[in-house]
């Protein structure tokens, strides 16, 4: 009956790794609170979001914030605000937003636990013992130990290569010409034929059936049961830029298939988000990496003394994985083997370091087939040389498109000239977009006056639809609550599947946005119209949620504080940046920033108050609706009746500001 209990459980977990393979969502997308809020409160409080982002971004002061390129999505004109007040982010380009502690979080793709910590350690905070609810416990102690595990597996590879029973694994890195400190830099390790032995010694350090399976260095099936995944084939340990192992890359010794054999995706390894020698790589002051097919490429280019080479993980570059790059330098530079699928996979992966902002440039390997065959026949100093004459990624790619037209044909030459021009379409900066124009004309022997007018035909085509995205563009801050239009039944994740939502419910998104903004420029306002608004007259979901955490940290905070800080400017501690922790969701973080960080039209005082005041009634008129289409008893017209005065008194009250619209 335990076997069988075993074989089932064992099951489970084979299901479980394979929903992670496919992408299930996990656990990752929630902050994992292991810290009471006070601690955390105070971690937040203690870093200053603009000098944590201006780290990595570049911000310009603007007004009552910051602005730079969102390091979120490729963008030429700056819309990422950092707001000092608040200790806010938000783009008004792609919605990300958030405080200082889900900023570290999405860009060093660290988990909640991780980012705490870096933080409490950048303000000399020391953090107290963990408070863990059981789930994070759960979730905290298997991440420890994967990592514990792949750690463990690394090492036993390591020294297993360096042992008799590793000759055959060493005979072939030495045959590939790597040196003894290369092996031991990129930890270089054997799995030999045994399918059984990796299992053994894991479990004899007291690791769990359950973990090692899902650690992916393991697999099962119904005949062999928990059996090693890694055998016969020389271990490459795949490392995150911290230096952990999260997962493995092996090839095997002979002719037997697959050639290469990957980790899969566990709750450690996201292949989307890393490269293979990029813990090396980040270190580089040259400027640029160069992205390679494969681990040799990578290893033998780092012993040649390339050390910014990385490349993608046994899949193809990503969107993901363009954005970590671009944390680093601003140049990418392709090597790819010269073969078709090497061209292939340049042409597609020079879009992708376009979109991601980044510029690319393409690598000739010729007469050889990779880098590594390259090294080996003309050395370093020859590559060095085709490194520095890298063809621009557009020119590459005309040239590669070349070849599917007949030059002296006319009418195929009129085909390839008119897909130049659509491509040339793809440069949104009108500048850069002259140059490419002028270049081609001249490459090519086409007039320019012709070729920037099929350019502008073409460009009008395309407007439309430009159009149609720029709007959804400056509706983002809409976009980011779909659940104004639909029911809680269908609410969709993406907060811009949703693109039904009518002009009416973006007025009252807006409208809610635009409200607590207000009050959160000037804490002062709330005592002026917490009689008449409160957190039940936002829409549901996030936005009430907010505003009801909002409006209770301002309430405990009323009194003598408030009053001083309406009268003179001293304004009372009531970060949105708090309300934001106070969310476990990234995506719920995301829509909360934008509650708190709508953009102001740039107008005068007397302007900001009467759009207050137009603001207030609009939020009180959606609630009066609401409750107008829900009445059930006495009770909910009770409601009705003082939310109708409310809405009369609204009208009245005299607001005093602090705020002008030329500050937000």
């Amino acid at each position: 009956m335990k076997h069988h209990q075993k074989e089932r459980r064992l099951q489970d977990e084979a299901a479980q790794k394979e929903k992670l393979r496919a992408g299930a969502p996990e656990a990752g997308k929630k902050k994992e609170m292991y810290y009471p809020e006070e601690i955390v409160e105070q971690v937040i409080a203690a870093n200053d979001i603009v000098d944590v982002i201006g780290s990595h971004v570049h911000l310009k002061k603007s007004g009552a914030s910051f602005m730079g390129l969102c390091p979120f999505h490729n963008e030429k004109t700056p819309s990422f605000s950092v707001h000092p007040g608040k200790q806010v982010f938000h783009c008004f380009g792609c919605g990300e937003g958030g405080n200082v502690l889900t900023f570290l979080m999405k860009y060093e793709n660290y988990s909640f636990q991780e980012a705490l910590k870096v933080l409490a350690d950048r303000a000399g905070i020391k953090l107290p013992e963990a408070n863990y609810s059981e789930e994070a416990r759960k979730r905290n102690d298997q991440r420890a130990e994967l990592l514990a595990i792949n750690k463990e597996a690394a090492t036993y590879y390591f020294k297993l290569l360096r042992s008799p029973k590793g000759k055959k694994g060493l005979a072939y890195f030495e045959e590939r010409k790597l040196s003894p400190q290369t092996m031991s830099a990129f930890g270089l390790g054997f799995a030999d034929g045994s399918s059984s032995d990796m299992v053994s010694h894991l479990r004899s350090k007291g690791f769990s059936d359950e973990n090692i399976l899902l650690s992916g260095i393991a697999a099962y099936d119904e005949k062999r049961g928990l059996h090693d995944k890694f055998w016969n084939r020389v271990i490459f340990p795949i490392m995150d830029v911290t230096n952990r192992v999260i997962g493995f890359g092996g090839r095997v010794m002979g002719d037997g298939k697959p050639k290469y054999l990957n980790s899969p995706e566990t709750p450690v390894f996201d292949k989307s988000r890393n490269l293979y020698g990029l813990n090396i790589a980040k270190k580089t002051k040259c400027g640029y990496f160069i992205l390679c097919e494969g681990y040799m490429d990578v290893i033998a280019m780092h012993q040649a003394g390339f050390t910014q080479a990385v490349a993608s993980l046994g899949t193809s570059f990503t969107d993901g994985q363009a954005a970590v790059l671009k944390r680093y330098v601003k140049q990418v530079l392709l090597s790819y083997d010269s073969d078709g699928a090497g061209v292939k996979a340049a042409m597609r992966n020079i879009g992708i370091l376009h979109a991601a902002g980044l510029t690319g440039k393409v690598v000739n390997l010729e007469p050889y087939k990779d880098p590594d065959e390259f090294m080996k026949n003309l050395g370093p100093e020859e590559f060095q040389k085709r490194l520095d004459q890298a063809e621009n990624s557009f020119f590459y790619q005309i040239r590669q498109i070349e070849k599917n037209y007949r030059m002296e044909d006319p009418a195929s030459r009129s085909e390839f000239y008119h897909e130049i021009a659509k491509r040339l379409c793809g440069f949104a900066d009108e500048i850069e977009r002259d140059s490419y124009v002028k270049a081609m004309s001249q490459k090519y022997f086409i007039d320019e006056g012709m070729l920037r007018r099929e350019v502008a035909s073409y460009g009008r085509v395309l407007t439309g639809q430009e159009e149609q995205n720029d709007a959804r563009r400056e509706d983002r801050f809409a976009g980011a609550y779909p659940q104004a239009a639909a029911s809680p039944a269908v609410r969709p994740k993406d907060p811009t599947a949703d693109k039904r939502i009518s002009a009416l419910e973006r007025a009252k998104i807006r409208n809610e946005c635009l409200l607590l903004t207000c009050v959160s420029d000037d804490p002062g306002l709330y005592p002026q119209i917490r009689d008449y608004i409160s957190a039940e007259d936002f829409s549901e979901g996030v936005p009430r949620q907010a505003a009801e955490k909002y409006f209770a940290i301002l309430e405990k905070e009323a009194g003598d504080k408030l009053a001083q800080a309406s009268g003179n400017g001293v304004r009372p501690h009531a970060s949105p940046s708090v309300v934001i922790a106070m969310f476990e969701d990234e995506e719920e973080q995301r829509q909360a920033a934008a509650l708190f960080e709508t953009r102001l039209p740039g107008i005068g005082e007397e302007e900001v108050q009467k759009l207050l005041r137009d603001v207030l009634c609009s939020v009180k008129r959606n609630s009066i609706d609401r409750l107008s289409a829900n009445m059930t008893d006495a009770a909910a017209l009770g409601k009705l009746m003082k939310a109708r005065r409310d809405l009369t008194a609204l009208q009245r009250i005299p607001l005093v500001l602090l705020i002008s619209g030329s500050e937000s």
